[in-house]
């Protein structure tokens, strides 16, 4: 007799759309815990630049998958995958219900449908890949993935290395582009029933919270914790300290740029991210759209039904 699969629950939205808070009210309300999805949320010391959930609202609802690497030790799909199913696993296995929140397209569709792992990493690719990168910035190589594979280079931040480097070296080692191969893939591979509530934010006031919330940030201490982060010796010129908040106030400490001109660039930077993440998940017909302001109790009911198992 075949094992009903488990029944996992994703809160999905742009960057600064208010995720957070709505998980933490559903999974209070269901009995869940919450698997975290974002893709930075994963590495200690950047509490503030990732608007990771504080000491108090994890006392609230328990959570997995925050601070489980440091900063030199990158997390690639695959491992995030495994460690997601794991955690999934574990607490159902203790009658709990899941929820998974994140702004990481790739890391929701690769733990609701598996990856396409692709050709084994090619250490003469990356090296030379690596050295562009150095020579003439990171956007050159994003210049050349647009060049050879639009959809991919639609998906992938002009400052996103690791995924860049990945992207261009499955089209050098088969000669086709990364798209095509996950297009074929189709992240068919099905371990759990899901239901997909995505958070809809009007445009201009998504980008007024961006805004708003960097702000916050820098009142908050972001600019000390990028002190700490440097005088431990991290690199902010990769990935995760090569990414939006950290490499401009990076750039600030170092004297490239003023504090204003660092703020207006991460804030430009998110909005465009936020514009990426919705292009990402428009595409996906199986999410539900839901205001988190106007539809908290309806997404409640969702959740509820489908947990118990209503059709």
């Amino acid at each position: 007799m075949t094992a009903t699969p488990t029944r996992i629950a994703f809160i999905v939205g742009p960057t600064g759309a208010g995720k957070t808070a709505l998980a933490l009210e559903l999974a209070e309300s269901l009995g869940a815990e919450i698997v975290n999805a974002d893709s930075r949320q994963v590495y200690r010391l950047m509490d503030i630049g990732t608007a990771k959930p504080s000491e108090a609202e994890r006392r609230r609802v328990p959570h997995h998958l925050i601070d489980i690497r440091s900063p030199d030790e990158p997390l690639d799909v695959a491992s995030f995958a495994k460690l997601a199913r794991e955690a999934i696993d574990e607490i159902a296995a203790r009658g709990r219900r899941v929820l998974v929140v994140g702004g990481s397209g790739l890391y929701l569709r690769a733990l609701r449908g598996g990856i396409f792992r692709g050709p084994a990493a090619s250490p003469e690719i990356r090296a030379r890949l690596a050295q562009i990168a150095a020579e003439h910035g990171i956007p050159r190589l994003h210049e050349r993935l647009r060049e050879v594979d639009p959809a991919a280079a639609r998906r992938i931040g002009v400052n996103d290395l690791y995924r860049i480097t990945r992207a261009l070296e499955v089209y050098e080692l088969t000669g086709e582009p990364i798209s095509a191969h996950q297009e074929r893939h189709a992240f068919s591979n099905r371990p759990f029933q899901s239901l997909t509530i995505g958070i809809s934010v009007e445009r201009t006031e998504l980008y007024q919270a961006i805004d708003r919330r960097f702000d916050e940030m820098l009142a908050d201490g972001l600019i000390d914790e990028v002190r700490r982060l440097k005088a431990a010796g991290y690199r902010f010129d990769r990935p995760p300290l090569a990414s939006i908040g950290y490499q401009q106030i990076a750039a600030h400490l170092e004297g490239q740029v003023s504090l204003v001109e660092a703020a207006e660039i991460a804030k430009r930077e998110s909005r465009r991210l936020a514009k990426r993440q919705l292009t990402w998940f428009r595409a996906d017909p199986e999410i539900v759209w839901l205001d988190p302001k106007a539809d908290a109790k309806q997404a409640g009911k969702l959740l509820d039904d489908f947990f118990a198992g209503a059709q």
